[in-house]
């Protein structure tokens, strides 16, 4: 159930970074918004990761988290930000997905 709360967790981190790229592109009050939703993403995030970290190592969880939040970013910035798609950016996006699957299989 933690891996569960930490994939979420690492959800509202790509959320906080994608409502933080809407803002710098918004005016006014869509722009605040979007900081609004920079903020709850923010602390969801946050919270569930201290959920996560009851169990699970500290270590394989942040990076787990990260790793998510970095993947995730990076292919939302492809898809909304038209942020360039070469492929040495894809080959890396994937080996860090493969990274995260390895520490899923070697923590206990």
């Amino acid at each position: 159930m933690n891996w569960i709360i930490l994939i979420i967790a690492g959800l509202f981190e790509v959320g906080f970074t994608t409502c933080l790229g809407k803002a710098k592109e918004a005016k006014g009050t869509m722009a605040n918004i979007w900081y609004s939703g920079f903020v709850i993403c923010l602390l969801l995030s946050m919270y569930l990761l201290i959920k996560a970290t009851e169990t699970l190592p500290l270590g394989t969880a942040y990076a787990v988290w990260t790793g998510i939040g970095a993947v995730g970013t990076v292919l939302l910035g492809i898809t909304l930000f038209n942020e360039p798609a070469d492929f040495w950016r894809l080959f890396f996006i994937f080996t860090l997905i493969a990274s995260l699957i390895g520490l899923k299989f070697v923590s206990h």
